[in-house]
């Protein structure tokens, strides 16, 4: 009887799953809405008591975004404070949503991934993954991988559409 062979794994195919680039550790939400005097304006003396007296270490660990969610003009210097004392503890921060933030943990996340395991080589991303904004993973996949594979395909080894095929040289 003849040996049955993955022709995929002798390939030399890698497949790239989306999934493997989202976020792995909770994200929180700080609102500045909380800290206005009012709900109208930030004092600076109570806010600097509120970030004196806050634990900041509750975050660690976490990918934090820092946003004001009412109509109020905020201080910068009131984003830089939060980010400060989260320093320490929060692996990502950001000023905006928790979508902007996914985005900027995926987007660095694809930036770490080492181009030499991929110099020359077949991808193929996975079509079906579990994650917020496949569009944009995929872009900034794209956008890193390009520059070095051979080719990058779209979807599962037995039905791919082609993305990307580096020109001959001649």
């Amino acid at each position: 009887m003849n040996e049955i062979k993955n022709k995929v794994s002798e390939s030399g195919l890698i497949q790239l799953d989306l999934v493997d680039f989202k976020p792995k550790s909770p994200i929180e939400e700080i609102d500045i809405t909380h800290q206005l005097w009012q709900g109208l304006v930030l004092k600076e003396k109570d806010f600097r008591q509120w970030i004196k007296e806050n634990n900041w270490a509750a975050y660690e660990g976490h990918g934090v975004c820092i946003l004001c969610s009412a109509d109020a003009i905020i201080p910068t210097w009131a984003y830089m404070l939060i980010a400060s004392a989260l320093a320490p503890f929060a692996t990502d921060i950001v000023a905006g949503t928790k979508d902007e933030l996914e985005k900027e943990i995926i987007r660095k996340n694809i930036s770490n991934i080492e181009l030499s395991a991929f110099t020359d080589r077949k991808v193929i991303v996975k079509g079906c993954s579990d994650i917020a904004f496949p569009e944009f993973a995929m872009i900034c996949l794209l956008n890193r991988l390009q520059p070095v594979v051979q080719s990058i395909m779209y979807g599962e080894p037995c039905s791919t559409v082609p993305i990307y095929k580096r020109p001959k040289q001649i």
